[in-house]
């Protein structure tokens, strides 16, 4: 069954250490990745958070970077190509051996923040030994089987994804509202408070799923 893994990685057993010590305020931001070789990776990254001068000149320091290519200037972020050449241990891992597939990887601080998706759950049992013999840490922060129960498949659960649903299907979420909260409570036998943080929570959880926000380490 297709399995979600979240979780952080020291920054120091990934690529860009360098960068994020030398500039903390950094954010990098992968939109693709995929292998070049053995030895290798070439991203393509947004970068955020200082100025594209310091970007430039740090990248071109770090020495777990080479062939750093700019590709996009959008005033406030840039979008970088480049190839990944030291501590890509654990990424060839995860695309290679366990057949995975990065859905996001965010990097800040002294941390990277992965979310993997695994073609089969006994699949990450590979990265996970592949952590163990060679002292990687990858701090798990979930584990998400994406069974046939579409809540699941949305890091919710059941009563958060009714109440989600009930409330776009009877236009809750329309300008002007077509139903009332007091009204999705009655029908879902709920008091009005339960449905409150009910439908707050499941909001908080779908944007943070969707969005790969809010978790220690990050802003």
């Amino acid at each position: 069954m297709p399995t979600i893994v979240s979780g952080t990685v020291p920054a120091s057993d990934l690529a860009l250490n360098h960068s994020l010590e030398q500039l903390p305020e950094l954010q990098f931001e992968i939109e693709r990745i995929v292998t070049s070789g053995d030895d290798a990776l070439m991203p393509m990254l947004w970068v955020r958070g200082s100025q594209r001068e310091d970007i430039e000149r740090t990248l071109g320091a770090d020495p777990t970077v080479d062939n750093v290519e700019l590709l996009g200037d959008f005033e406030d972020e840039w979008l970088f190509r480049m190839e990944w050449v030291d501590h890509v241990d654990l990424i060839v891992q995860m695309l290679t051996n366990s057949e995975a597939t990065i859905l996001d990887a965010v990097g800040q601080g002294t941390a990277w923040k992965l979310r993997v998706l695994y073609p089969r759950r006994s699949l990450f049992s590979k990265t996970h030994d592949f952590c163990a013999e060679h002292n990687l840490a990858f701090d798990v922060s979930s584990i998400r089987e994406l069974d046939e129960d579409p809540a699941g498949r949305y890091g919710l659960t059941s009563a958060q994804y009714e109440i989600l649903a009930e409330a776009s299907d009877r236009g809750y979420f329309q300008v002007p509202r077509e139903v009332s909260l007091a009204e999705l409570a009655d029908e879902l036998g709920i008091t009005h408070q339960a449905a409150s943080e009910r439908l707050r929570r499941a909001t908080d959880a779908l944007v943070e799923d969707a969005l790969f926000v809010d978790f220690d380490g990050f802003d």
